[in-house]
This record gives C-alpha cells, structure tokens and sequence, in this order.
C-alpha cells in the first residue's frame, strides 16, 4: 500500500484527520489520486490509513488508526455504527441524518434519511469511485425504496469531481410532506436545498418556541418557514416571517396552511426589512435571527461579522427590557467566540445589557468531535433584554 509521510507539527498529530498538501514530506509507492494510503510519521511510525487525491487542498484524509482497505464489510459497519450513534441520541432516525463524513469515520460521505427514502453524497474523490459499494451498504442496512445522489457543491469541485444530481438506486420520490413536531415541510429530494431540508436545525425550532408564547414573534431568512411555525404552533400572539425568495416564502406559506400555524409571511431582504422597521419604531417580543452562511472563506470573516453585527443592532433596538433575541451562525469559518463578539458589541452600541436564556447547536445528527473545529459549525444563543438597573 502507498505511504505518505507527514511533516512533524501537522495539524494530525493535534487529533485532526486533516493533511495539507504542505504537511506532507515525502511520498512512497506513487500514490494515485483515489487511492488508500498509509501514514506515517518521520521516523516511520504507522499513524493509520487515509484517502489520497493531490488535486486537493486538502491531500489525504484519516478514516482508521489502523490499516484498513474500503470494501463492503468496512462501509457497512461504519454506517451501521453512525445509525446506533443516532438511536442511542434519542434522535428521530426516519428523519436524520444518518452519515456525516468525518464525524463518522467516513470523509466526504453524508447520507440523509427521509422515511424510505435515502439522499447520498459522496464529497471526495476516494468515495466518489467507491459510490457503488456505499449504496449497497446502504441498501443492505436500510432496505430504503430509493437512494438519490445530491454531489453538488465546491467540495467536489475542489475534488475535480462533476456536479450531479439524480437517482442512482430504486424508485424516484415524488416532493412530499414532512412533518416534524407539528411543524410542516415541503421536501424535494432532487431539486430542493441541501438534500431536501435544513436537518440541523429541526430540534431548534421547538428549543426557541419555548420562548414565544403571548409574544410578538418577528423570524428573520424564515426559509421554510421552521421557527415561525413552532413559534405559531406555540401560542405566539402574533408571528411575522420575512425571506429574500419569492420560492421559499411561497412553500412557507403552503407549510404553515398545512400545519395550522398562523404566520405572516413578507417577501423582502432582511436587511432591508430590518433597517426599515427599527427605523419606523417598531417593536418585537421575540426576534429570531437565521441567516444562511455569511462566509465560506477565511478571507471574508471580517465581512461576515460586519454583517452579523448589523442584524444584532437592528434587532436589539427593536426590543423592550424583557424581549428575546435568538440568533444563529452556521458559517464555520466564525468562530463561538467571534459570533458571541458581534451581538455583545451591538448589546453595548445600543446601550442595552443582555442575559443569557439558552445556547442552541446543531442536531445530535450532526456529531461533533473534540479534535476536529469544523464539525462544530451551529451556533445559537438566546439573550433577554434586560431592564435598566
């Protein structure tokens, strides 16, 4: 088996599974893009067993301290694991997601699952070749009516992988409703986002309801419509939910019809809407901020947290002593602690002190490991205005 050599100081000898193109001091064996790799240190120490592809920022990727090959065994315990992982987390497994690529032990494989159907993509080249021996794992794990490929995305571009989309296994699902808690989702497995719904955010949606009650909910890059939903559902006195897309407040609207939830929904750019109503003096008990990611790049954090700030002071001065914020970021390149920065600094800009209610993160679905950041990529906090002292 070919073997790479990392570079004393890697990021791998730190817990991550990660290695750089500039991490690696020499290779034996001429390794093949696709192929498994062994790694090893500089005195040739075994580190364990890796993909390879060159073409990569990312050069080789660990998935076993030991020296292992990708067959069918390998890939169907892996999945079987990440299931056990998922039932033992209370978490919904009809609904979930079910393979998430290195939190697994399976880089660049994500596997969603919606009822008896399966929604699969294979990221990096070494899986992308061994995509046939994943579905029948997941067949034979599963039994699911159809498997779809979603490989979309710079991931794969940066893998000198094709963008394609469709099924590779079984029956084509038809759009049809999910529901959740009450709530209501349209999901299309083939042409919706991401791979039919936002999964990590489902627990939340009920966690920040909990707030809502008698209040007036305002829920800012709605989507789909989740939070305004279950706050609706919840008992809010009123809920307004705005989004840029004319599509998303549409299946919002027919989401909330088919749940019951009785929500305003505003067509308009969040930014805009939000300097608009804090400019004419208005006034929410609970404002939930959810923006998509404002960064996909190091480069661009500082643009990020600009943003991030602007939205905070916008809807801090739309709140009297005893409102709510709930806000997210799911840009992983922001750190817990740069987000938390950018609404303390609008709290002070507006004069206005805040007490922590709740801390949100992402679905038990979604696992998060120590060593390695970027499995942490959802963050949540919820703060209360607090009255003058």
């Amino acid at each position: 088996m070919p073997a790479i050599t990392v570079q004393p100081r890697a990021r791998l000898f730190h817990g991550h599974v990660w290695v750089y193109g500039v991490e690696i001091k020499a290779r034996f064996g001429d390794p093949q893009p696709g192929d498994v790799v062994q790694l090893q240190d500089v005195r040739g120490k075994q580190l364990g067993s890796a993909i390879y592809n060159p073409q990569s920022q990312i050069t080789a990727r660990l998935f076993s301290y030991r020296r292992q090959g990708l067959d069918l065994d390998f890939f169907t315990r892996r999945i079987q694991r990440a299931l056990r992982v998922r039932e033992e987390a209370g978490v919904d497994t009809a609904l979930c997601r079910v393979v998430w690529s290195e939190s697994d032990g399976l880089p660049g494989v994500v596997v969603d699952r919606y009822g008896d159907f399966i929604v699969l993509q294979t990221l990096t080249l070494a899986m992308a070749r061994r995509q046939d021996l994943i579905i029948q794992a997941l067949v034979d794990v599963f039994q699911p009516r159809g498997i779809i490929q979603r490989n979309e995305g710079a991931v794969r571009k940066a893998e000198g992988l094709d963008q394609v989309k469709g099924v590779v296994w079984g029956e084509t699902p038809e759009p049809y409703v999910v529901r959740h808690a009450g709530c209501a989702f349209h999901a299309d497995l083939i042409e919706g986002q991401k791979t039919g719904l936002y999964l990590d955010q489902l627990d939340n949606y009920t966690h920040v309801s909990r707030l809502a009650r008698d209040r007036r909910v305002l829920d800012c890059f709605t989507n789909q419509g989740g939070f305004a939903q279950a706050c609706a559902l919840a008992g809010a006195a009123e809920v307004t939910a705005v989004d840029i897309s004319e599509t998303a407040v549409a299946q919002a609207e027919k989401n909330a019809a088919i749940s019951g939830a009785g929500v305003r929904f505003i067509t308009a750019n969040c930014f805009d809407f939000l300097k608009e109503r804090e400019s004419s003096g208005a006034e929410y008990d609970l404002i939930i901020l959810d923006p998509p990611s404002f960064t996909k790049t190091k480069s661009s954090v500082k643009d990020a947290l600009r943003g991030y700030k602007e939205i905070h002071l916008r809807a801090l001065k739309m709140l009297k002593p005893g409102g709510i914020i709930a806000t997210f970021s799911c840009s992983h390149h922001v750190s817990k602690g740069e987000f938390h920065a950018s609404l303390v600094e609008a709290g002070v800009d507006v004069k206005k002190t805040l007490r922590r209610v709740a801390t949100y993160t992402q679905r038990p679905d979604h696992p998060i490991l120590a060593s390695i950041q970027e499995t942490e990529y959802l963050t949540g906090y919820a703060y209360e205005v607090v009255a003058a002292w």
